[in-house]
């Protein structure tokens, strides 16, 4: 493959199509699945207070090296580092930021997909009113007969991930902006009414005792590192999305404040998702530490003996589709936009073709539920000894592969580009703003995150 050195990126139309976008990459399965049942294990207000400290203070910074990053290389994640290691004169070695931007949302959206199909699974079955009279017995059924199900997660990852190709597969003004600018503002009506509905029908004071009234005592350095790593997922860096996007922005919006935007909404997205769940979890005797299983498993109990408990449910799930399907389209597009740049490759064409590595993968993580459940890692591997398909991936992806990410972006930014060059993209007036953002780059990042790395692996 030869690059194609006329190639030029579509751009957004205007910073509300960027927003929306990269408010739709952000927020996704991290915000309606991970954060409820990591606030719920975890101590409640305690994790939720540290987490958007986190979010605000130390992720919003790198968030904002990202996407200036992007910004000034103008290409594909892999381009871009050329050019700005070139730039600063800095070892090519910093290419591998570009790699692993592509790599880690290429593996992580197969994955990805296969919990995003169940979604779809449980959109159907809220349809048919199937959670009525659901039992704890009933529900925790139901959830097993579809892991144990190989055609059905296959059927439904395949479905998921091609309606994803087909969007971004019609390029930046035409996919992407068109989808986020519908399932964007969905997503917020339909999270809002359930937030609403658990107000009036639920244990509101409960709900929201737990959520805000932290009690420090339950903190651990433990479950600090937990929040940490939560923030990082849930803001997306490190996994290509913000870099691949910054490329696309034009120069008069303003990339802090937008940084700023996206991880204060991406944030209330979790807040509100947590007033949705916990008092609907409280008003029906649930256990709010019911882990990854809170969603598939506890809340249908909860839909299914409560009065309208039957829309309530419906909307739940295809508001959980909007946030997966948003968030795939921003793992899709690193690859697509690498791909593209090259000579001959027509955009459908690249997004037929990534799309079509997640899916392969893809079928090996749904078939570690069933099929292949008793393929296992080796136990003489450290660290992944044991593992299934499933659960290998994530771990490579979440507890590997995207600290590592986090960490040479905000080293690269931090201490190789010029200062310079960060100003200029940065467009900031105040040299105090500016001083934090590269004090938090340079030195609180790559410590916190080295951090997390070692406590991820030990």
């Amino acid at each position: 493959m030869s690059i194609d050195a006329d190639f030029r990126h579509e751009s957004w139309s205007s910073s509300t199509a960027f927003l929306l976008a990269a408010v739709g990459a952000a927020v996704g399965l991290g915000n309606l699945w991970r954060f409820p049942f990591m606030a719920g294990q975890n101590g409640g207000g305690a994790f939720v207070l540290v987490y958007m400290g986190f979010v605000v203070f130390l992720s919003v910074p790198i968030m904002v090296a990202e996407l200036a990053m992007g910004r000034r290389g103008k290409g594909s994640a892999v381009s871009t580092m050329m050019k700005l290691s070139g730039e600063a004169g800095a070892s090519p070695s910093w290419h591998v930021i570009g790699w692993l931007s592509i790599a880690i949302p290429l593996i992580g959206l197969s994955f990805y997909s296969v919990v995003a199909g169940w979604s779809l699974d449980y959109i159907a079955k809220a349809a048919t009113n199937s959670f009525s009279q659901f039992s704890s017995a009933d529900s925790q059924g139901a959830f097993d007969q579809m892991l144990g199900s190989p055609w059905r997660l296959l059927f439904f990852h395949s479905i998921f991930l091609a309606s994803a190709v087909l969007v971004v597969a019609r390029g930046i003004g035409k996919g992407i902006e068109v989808i986020s600018k519908i399932m964007m503002p969905s997503l917020f009506l339909i999270l809002v009414f359930l937030a609403l509905n658990s107000i009036i029908n639920a244990d509101i004071g409960r709900g929201l005792e737990f959520l805000f009234n932290p009690d420090f005592s339950k903190l651990t350095p433990k479950i600090v590192f937990l929040a940490l790593g939560q923030a990082f997922f849930s803001v997306a860096i490190g996994v290509g999305a913000l870099i691949t996007y910054g490329a696309y922005v034009p120069k008069n919006v303003s990339l802090p404040k937008a940084a700023l935007t996206i991880g204060l909404i991406d944030s209330a997205v979790a807040l509100l998702a947590g007033i949705v769940i916990f008092p609907l979890v409280f008003s029906n005797g649930l256990d709010p530490a019911g882990g990854p299983g809170l969603i598939f498993v506890t809340l249908p109990i909860a839909f299914g003996n409560m009065a309208g408990g039957h829309l309530v449910g419906l909307l739940f799930f295809i508001l959980l589709f909007f946030a997966a399907f948003t968030s795939v389209i921003g793992m899709l597009e690193p690859a697509v936009s690498w791909l593209e740049e090259h000579k001959g490759f027509s955009r459908p064409r690249v997004t037929m073709l990534a799309g079509g590595f997640g899916w392969v993968l893809g079928i090996a993580a749904a078939l570690s539920f069933n099929v292949w459940s008793g393929v296992r890692m080796p136990e003489f591997i450290p660290l992944v000894e044991g593992k299934g398909i499933f659960e290998l991936l994530d771990f490579l992806v979440s507890n590997l592969m995207l600290p590592i990410n986090g960490l040479l972006i905000a080293i690269f930014a931090g201490w190789i580009m010029s200062r310079k060059a960060i100003w200029e993209e940065l467009g900031l007036q105040s040299i105090t703003v500016f001083a934090y953002v590269r004090f938090v780059l340079r030195f609180v990042a790559p410590i916190v995150i080295g951090m997390i790395f070692y406590t991820s692996l030990t």
